[in-house]
Formats: structure tokens, sequence, C-alpha cells
């Protein structure tokens, strides 16, 4: 061949395989749904493109050049045009290529060049009758990949220019080197054999590629160096790579094209989801961003304190762990009922879309009503969950009675791990009077009333960080404690004379710090279906005032949830998140104990509603130590109802005799106990209401009713 028709060749740019792939959808549990319609229908197999066929010279020699896409230079600052996700993108090779190693083609039976009949040379342009065409010295797949991008095809006609075109298209390729034609002429017409050596792979080079890295592309490559380029095995490549990006969580990240080069290298150009913007859209609860007069949903959450608790960032290429840690953490807040992630635009340039749905930031109740404490009394609550839109919390609820006036306020600052520096921080002030739980019904006093507890007193939390996942909350806290009839008035024992205060006035004074470290991986604070909760906290009572409280109370709890998909169908995903009711099998076992003094008024209360259902409350044990461990398994019943199976288990471990008084033991409490049964639960606008029927061991069967689950 003649070498300076090769070299003239060596100018022409290989075009881009191009490889398609779907988006794949992020899995309903990290709740990140891609609208529909969005993303392009999965794939056909991925075929490797030929190059566009080499245009016919001029019929004086030299012969055309094929003109090349433009390059992308890499000092051009011009961004190219938007490209959808099926669009091939050119890629320009290394300049510094690697020179490909010399090829020994194993001879084949060298063909015959039978010299034409005068005036049908194929060294002319005069189109001769192609019989037959092959081409020999690389492996099948890629003959054939060959046949298909040359012009030259058997029963048609064929010329030295057409020849000389093919030869190039060839070695443009990527997969022919040293490519020659013979020629085998008839009467009938033409036999064209193009003879070649395979392209050795030799490098690759990444483009557009941040999340592969070169090292893992040469893994997935390792078996391919050094042997000849072929489509299979770029096709095969093509696989790998995608799988590495779907098991790596680079959900939205796909090939785009693996482009061969003479050279013997591979240039590997991917979109890997890579962020273009993050946007936040307040919806309502039908999921739209306008209300019916086509007004955007009014939202009252700052905008910067949502972004805040947002790690996904414009350049970064998606990952759907860092959206589900986004999710979660928006959860966490408690001012959301509804979240999820979508996307717009394309692989190249990806568009997160996060759709919040606000609950409603402030709740006002009014009340009244009729007890011995207050006598008739009339009540007002209001709670702000969602304070200035920073996710404070601000409530208050005041009773006012005829007898008696009670109040609750409280504020809280949650610490958030997108803001390290700033604490968490909270205070609260208190006075309330209602019947004791320690001394139940049996315990009587002189009068023959029942023994209520008036309690008066501050505390102010502090809540920062521990590192390893763990939180550490802090508190100094005061209160005033008395033991009093419905009338208001202070007896210091009951009327078997057991006192009823660790003073002996019927009045203590309670100075305490308080520690409690928390570590929380539940995938939601409220209605959880995953994760676990580990908690310790421990109390310290300082002997000041009244009482001369001197005592550690110590406690731990653990939680841990396990989705299970037993009646719903797998990656189902419920009409509304909000209304719906998790499917999980859920485990607590919690303990604690005092040393030192125990004010009887503050010993464990063993059964009842938040303990063992299926007793009354503290019909167990009131008890100095104590176990408890429960389980369920909730599952959904009709979108916002759900229902549940449980166990419960408490013991005293025998230290009831231990309280001042003996209020459990005097009153034959058996100081352990078991309960089981089923409930239902329903999301409401005041929370999660829960109604439970339980049987103790004992065969007692109550119904009781609360607010949130058990544990």
């Amino acid at each position: 061949m003649d070498s300076r028709y090769y070299q003239d060749y060596q100018s022409v740019v290989v075009p881009t395989v191009p490889v398609e792939r779907t988006l794949p959808t992020v899995e309903p549990t990290a709740q990140i749904a891609p609208p529909p319609a969005q993303l392009p229908p999965p794939p056909p197999p991925v075929q490797i493109a030929p190059p566009p066929p080499v245009a016919p010279a001029a019929p004086v020699p030299p012969p055309v050049v094929v003109p090349a896409p433009r390059p992308i230079a890499p000092s051009d600052t011009t961004p190219p045009p938007p490209a959808s996700l099926n669009d091939p993108v050119w890629v320009v090779p290394s300049t510094q290529p690697v020179t490909p190693q010399p090829v020994t083609v194993p001879p084949t039976s060298p063909p015959t060049v039978v010299q034409p009949p005068p005036g049908r040379s194929p060294t002319s342009d005069v189109g001769l009758q192609v019989l037959a065409v092959q081409i020999v010295g690389v492996e099948p797949s890629t003959q054939q990949f060959g046949l298909d991008i040359i012009q030259t095809k058997p029963g048609g006609v064929t010329d030295k220019t057409q020849l000389q075109n093919d030869i190039a298209t060839l070695e443009n390729s990527g997969f022919f080197t040293n490519v020659t034609v013979s020629t085998r002429t008839t009467p009938q017409g033409i036999s064209v054999t193009f003879a070649a050596n395979p392209v050795i792979l030799q490098a690759l080079q990444l483009s557009n590629a941040r999340g592969l890295g070169i090292s893992t592309a040469n893994m997935i490559f390792k078996d391919q160096f050094g042997k000849p380029i072929t489509p299979a095995g770029l096709n095969q490549a093509v696989k790998d790579i995608n799988d590495w990006y779907a098991q790596n969580g680079f959900t939205l990240a796909r090939v785009l094209s693996l482009q061969p080069t003479p050279q013997g290298i591979v240039v590997v150009d991917v979109a890997e989801g890579t962020i273009a913007d993050v946007q936040l859209r307040f919806v309502n609860r039908e999921g739209s961003a306008v209300d019916a007069n086509g007004k955007p949903i009014p939202f009252r959450s700052q905008e910067a304190f949502v972004r805040r608790q947002i790690k996904l960032q414009p350049g970064q290429p998606f990952q759907v762990q860092t959206a589900r840690e986004d999710i979660a953490r928006l959860q966490a807040l408690g001012i959301f009922d509804q979240t999820n992630v979508t996307f717009e635009g394309d692989a190249r340039n990806t568009i997160v879309v996060y759709n919040l749905q606000e609950r409603p930031p402030r709740d006002l109740r009014f009340g009244g009503g009729f007890n011995d404490t207050l006598g008739l009394f009339g009540t007002v609550s209001v709670q702000d969950n969602n304070f200035g839109g920073l996710g404070q919390r601000l409530g208050g609820t005041v009773l006012i009675g005829t007898k008696d006036i009670q109040f609750d306020g409280r504020f809280v600052s949650p610490y958030r791990d997108t803001e390290p520096n700033v604490p968490g921080y909270s205070a609260n002030v208190f006075r309330n009077q209602g019947l004791s739980n320690v001394f139940t019904d049996e315990v009587r006093l002189p009068n023959n009333d029942r023994v209520r507890e008036r309690r008066l007193g501050v505390g102010v939390g502090l809540e920062q960080p521990l590192g390893g996942g763990w939180n550490g909350n802090w508190g100094l806290n005061y209160a005033n404690v008395s033991t009093r009839d419905s009338a208001g008035q202070i007896f210091a024992t009951d009327r078997l004379g057991n006192p009823l205060t660790l003073s002996g006035t019927g009045t203590d004074d309670l100075f305490s710090f308080t520690f409690t470290a928390l570590r929380d991986f539940r995938n939601n604070p409220v209605n959880p279906s995953d994760g676990s909760l580990l908690r310790f906290n421990t109390e310290q009572f300082f002997p000041i005032g009244r009482g001369s409280v001197l005592g550690t109370k110590l406690q731990g709890n653990y939680t841990q949830f396990i989705p299970v998909k037993l009646i719903t169908a797998a990656h189902k995903t419920p009409p509304n998140p909000a209304e719906s009711q998790p499917e999980t099998v859920a485990f607590n076992v919690q303990a604690g104990t005092w040393v030192g003094d125990l004010p009887p008024y503050n010993a464990f209360v063993l059964g009842g509603p938040f303990s063992v259902r299926g007793w009354d409350t503290g019909a167990i044990a009131t008890s100095r130590s104590y176990i408890e461990a429960s389980a369920e398994y909730r599952f959904p019943i009709y979108r916002f109802i759900g229902g549940a199976a449980f166990v419960d288990f408490a013991s005293d471990l025998g230290s009831s005799d231990d309280v001042p008084g003996q209020p459990g033991v005097v009153r034959g409490k058996p100081g352990t106990g078991l309960g089981f049964g089923f409930g239902l639960r329903f999301n409401s606008p005041l929370g999660i209401l829960r109604g439970d029927l339980g049987v103790s061991n004992q065969g007692d069967v109550r119904f009781q009713f609360g607010f949130g689950q058990r544990f």
C-alpha cells in the first residue's frame, strides 16, 4: 500500500461507540423515585457502532481524507451542546498515544492475484462486480465487524477508490492495522480479500470519569491488555463498568462510549449522573407543587435551613446512599410528612429535586372537663414544631381549674450534624399534679383519699455529638415534689404509716444532673421500620434541700427494627408514604436500677400500656431494679391503618422490697408479669393513635389506649 496514502488517513478521528443504558430507578425504601416517562426505556443489547463510511475520493489523486468531527480541544472553554442519554460524544484521543506493538499474523494461504483482462483492471476507477469479500488475520467477530463497516459488498460493485477508502475505514475503526487488499478476478467479477493485523490493547484513557478511577478501569480490562481489541471484549467491558457503577451506588451512571484508536488506546467515556443543580420543591398531599389556582404551595421552612441538611451538591456524581442519608436527615427534622427525590435532565447533567410535604407547623387545641384534682377546668395547648422555620419546637399547655392551676412549657432547638458547631439546647418549666403511678388505688391516705403527686420545677439541657454516631445530652434540673390529697393538703405517710417521701415531711427537693448517650439509626423517628436505637442515661441527685437525696439512677434501652415483606409486595411504594404503616418486626430490651437514696415516688413502675400490656399501670411491681423485653410484628392494613401483634415481659429482679415503704410488697404485687395481644395503629393529625387489646398471664383482658408506638 502507498505509504503516503496510509499517512494521510492517520488524521481521521475515530467515532464513538455509542452505548445505551437506562438510569436505574431508586429503591422505594429510600423514597427516591423518578417521575413517569422521565427516563428512557431499557436499551437493546450493546452494539459496537461502526465508524461513518469514508466518502469516495475525487478521481484525481491524492485521495480525499474523510473530514473528522471537530474535536473538543482541552483548551476549549466553550461547553459542548447538551447531550441526551443516547447522543454519542466525540472524544479527543490522548495527545501522547501509545505506539502499537507490531503484530505478526500467522501466515495463511497467499491470495492469488490474477491479472484481469484488459479494460477490467481493479487498479482503475471502473466499477467491477463483487463476487465475494473476506477479511483475514483477525478473529471471527472482528472480521464480521469489518465486513459490516466497509462499502465493498458481495453483489455490488467496487473500484480502486472504494477499496482504498475501505482500507482507511478498517484502520480508523481501531480494530485493524496494517491492512492490505488483494483481488481475484474472473470473467464474472472480482473477489476481494483484506488482510490485517489486530490492534493490541495498550492503555486506557478515561473521559468524565470521577467516580470510576483509572485503577478500577484497569482492573475491569485486566484480561484484555496485550490482546487484540475486539467488539465482544468491549461489549463485555461496557457491562462490567455499568455493573460496577450500580454496585457502588452510582445509580445514574452509565457508559456512553468505548472508542478504540489505531494506537491501541481505548477511550472510555462515561456519564456519572453529574448533578447540575439541587432543587427544593414544596408539595401538597397530592404531590403537586401548585394549588388549585396554579399558585406555588406556601411553605414555612427557611430554604437555607433545609438546604443545610442536604449533602448532595452540584458538580458531584449522584450516589443513592447519599440521597438516602439526606432523606433520613430531613425526616428526622420532624417537620415533613413526606420526602422523596426525583430527577430531571439526563445522565450528564442531572437535576436532583427534593420533594417536601410540610406538616402543619402549629397545633392549637382547647378542652375542658372535671376531675378530683382540678375540679371543673379548661385547657389550652399550643405547639409549634417548626418555630421560626428552623425546625425548633416551642409549646405549652395550661390547665385552669377551680381547685388548681397547672402548666407545662418547653422550648427545644435540636442539634443538627449539618451544623456541628451549634449545640442543641432546651428549656422546660412545669407545675403539674396527678394521681401517683407508684401509690396506686390500693394506697390510701389517712383521710381515705388517693395520693397525688405535685411537681414544680425547671430544667435546662444541652445536646452535642460524642463521635461514632453517638449524641450526648446534659441537663440540670430542679423539682419540688410533694404528696397531697385532692384538696391540695400535704401528707407525709399513707394510712398504714408508710412514708411517701424521703424527707418524711411529705415534700422533697430534688437537684440532679442528667446525662444521656444516644445512638439513633432509625429510618424514621416517629414510625420507624428499619434501624436501631440505643440509649444509656444516668441521673445523679445531690443532697440539697428537703430530703437530702444522694442517689444515682441508671438505665439502658435498646430497640431493633427489621423490615419484612410477609404480606406486602416487595418494593411496593404506598400512594402516600406519610399515611402508610410499615411492615416490620421490632424488639426492645431495657433495664434499670437505683444506687443510693431512692425516693419512693421515683421507683420503677412495671405494668401498663407503656410497659407490659394486659396489666394495669404498676400492677406487676414497684421496684428498685427491673428488666423488660418486648417484641412486635407491625403490619399495614389500609393506608393510614396498621396492626400489631405483641408480647411483653417484665421482672423486678426481686428488688421490690428495697423500696422505702415497700409499696409493691405491701400490696402483694407479683414482681413478674407477661402480656400478649393485638392492636391497631392510626396515623392521625395528632400523631399515631394506639389501641391494644392485651391478655395478662393471670388471664385478665384489658384494652389500653395511648399515643405513639409502645417503643
